[in-house]
């Protein structure tokens, strides 16, 4: 069985090196990178279905917000159907500093919390973040029914810390929670959350009670942002029960409790395996960010083997990639960060740190001095800035490129696994196939896309380009051949295919449903339930049945 289970993985892998199917002008066969997808192929996590694309609304939400003209923008730019289309928002339930602090200087990151603290008594003021909230309801509006909501927390309020200070302990290597005040922070991110759904009808999925947790980023004074160190281990398992608690009482268990948002891939696995039993049973999904570490398929064979969805819940850089790329160099290395972090985690969902990151302003903002205009050549953190000034949004490459990803490949879809500078998905219901590659090379790159395993496939694909003098450019048609699209990538260009008619796994005549009554063998290798003999005939490549005895 096990041979039999190894061939079957091989001949249904995402890329297979096949021989070249077409020559001709223009196109070097023997140069081609060929990428066979398959319907049988996909995404282990999630069982492949994809749930989307977003941001952080936290710190620019906080900074336009207090124009509705910008909020719309925004909302349009970053959420509507004329614009990303994303529709994921993680909102930042801050905990607020000492109001007689002033050591943050950006003009964004100085979150307001929701209570007010006075002789030992607690208060909560409900017109406290505002400018979050407005955004937040435009991007609502303009998402629309596949809107996702996720509540994370960067620190407590600064009266429950040991240091007093928001943005972390005296020493950034050490907890700033104080141990008394576990059950107040999960108290304070419930009330928070039920307002929210209760008061303002604000759906939430998932909440998280930590950000980068287990570094020594976050320390008093500083001059970005909040911040809060819990160690790995029995503080973030407190913490995440205690939430769990407290949203129990308020009525709201059915909110998916995520965890815990490390930084580091490596240090996600090493925090989620130091929970303990109680902490991982109460975390419904694994976040992570991948700012660090390389262990992606170790991740994503943690989150499988636990039963636990996962999702890249934040990263950006400013990072380019691409040969004398220009202005999509920022774009082109965003590109490469989307497709390895999907591929390799098979994450359901990738979500973007904020979308901007920089402002224009020349009165700046609550006495501080705004950022500025970048350079949209180099290497910057977002995909746009915002004019005060002007009162628009500027766009970069990196936005166009970014939507080459967010504009086709749509919740609901199944992803597909693929490799290299590919991503796939594909759409059952519609029959739509959607294929993302991008070139980081001056020169054209030929590309053989293999569909053979498609029980149909269209006999066109449609083009959507991104390069230096195109913006999500419709670029016409190509025709598929014999299931096989033969393409050449623009140098520097992030290109998108989208391929109707498709038709996926073969109906098979006289289908046997295969149940424990009909087939038998022994106990698997793995001796986990999760792999018995049935899972020889589910059709997937990353389950199999492997028993060592006679059966």
């Amino acid at each position: 069985m096990r041979l039999i289970t190894k061939t079957i993985a091989v001949i249904l892998s995402a890329a297979v090196a096949v021989p070249p199917l077409f020559s001709g002008h223009g196109f070097t066969s023997d140069a081609a990178t060929t990428i066979t997808l398959s319907p049988y192929s996909t995404y282990d996590i999630n069982d492949g279905k994809f749930e989307g694309w977003g941001t952080s609304l936290c710190w620019w939400a906080n900074r336009v917000g207090y124009s509705d003209s910008l909020a719309q923008k925004a909302a349009d730019t970053f959420y509507g159907d004329n614009g990303l289309r994303l529709n994921i928002a993680r909102f930042n339930i801050g905990g607020g500093d000492d109001p007689s602090h002033d050591h943050i200087t950006r003009t964004d990151s100085d979150m307001p919390g929701y209570t007010k603290f006075n002789n030992g008594n607690v208060t909560y003021d409900w017109n406290a973040d505002y400018n979050q909230r407005n955004v937040l309801r435009k991007c609502i509006e303009a998402a629309g029914d596949d809107m996702i909501v996720e509540m994370f927390s960067n620190s407590p309020p600064y009266y429950m810390t040991n240091s007093g200070c928001t943005s972390g302990n005296r020493d950034g290597g050490k907890n700033n929670l104080k141990d008394d005040y576990y059950d107040d922070f999960a108290n304070y991110l419930a009330e928070v959350s039920y307002h929210y759904k209760n008061e303002w009808g604000i759906d939430i999925q998932s909440i998280t009670p930590t950000n980068e947790p287990y570094t020594n980023f976050w320390y008093a004074g500083s001059p970005k942002q909040e911040g809060c160190h819990f160690d790995i281990g029995n503080c973030e398992s407190k913490i995440i029960l205690e939430l769990q608690r407290a949203m129990k009482e308020k009525g709201m268990e059915d909110v998916i409790i995520s965890a815990s948002d490390e930084t580091s891939i490596d240090t996600q696995i090493d925090a989620f395996k130091a929970l303990s039993a109680d902490a991982k049973r109460a975390v419904g999904r694994i976040d992570t960010h991948t700012y660090g570490g390389s262990k992606r398929s170790d991740l994503r064979q943690l989150a499988l083997d636990s039963g636990k969805n996962l999702w890249m819940s934040e990263v950006d850089g400013n990072g380019t990639a691409g040969q004398n790329a220009g202005a999509m160099a920022p774009g082109l290395w965003l590109s490469e960060r989307i497709t390895t972090d999907c591929n390799g985690l098979n994450a359901s969902a990738w979500i973007l740190w904020q979308v901007i990151d920089k402002h224009v302003c020349a009165a700046g903002y609550n006495g501080k001095k705004d950022s500025g205009m970048v350079d949209m050549t180099k290497g910057f953190w977002g995909t746009a800035v915002a004019d005060h000034d002007k009162n628009e949004i500027v766009l970069s490459k990196k936005y166009y490129c970014f939507g080459q990803y967010t504009r086709y490949i749509r919740p609901g879809m199944t992803m597909l696994k693929s490799s290299g500078n590919t991503m796939a998905a594909f759409d059952d219901k519609n029959g739509q196939l959607v294929i993302v590659s991008y070139n980081t090379s001056a020169s054209k790159s030929d590309m053989v896309y293999n569909l053979s395993q498609f029980a149909q496939c269209g006999t066109s694909a449609k083009l959507i380009r991104t390069s230096n003098s195109e913006n999500w450019a419709d670029k016409g048609t190509i025709d598929i051949s014999g299931g096989v699209l033969k393409t050449s990538l623009e140098p520097n260009s992030v290109t998108t295919f989208i391929i109707d008619g498709v038709k996926g796994s073969i109906e098979l005549e006289g289908k046997i449903d295969v149940d424990l009554s009909k087939v038998t063998g022994s106990s698997p290798w793995k001796d986990d339930t999760n792999y018995d003999c049935k899972k020889a005939f589910d059709g997937k490549t990353n389950t199999y049945f492997d028993g060592l005895g006679n059966g």
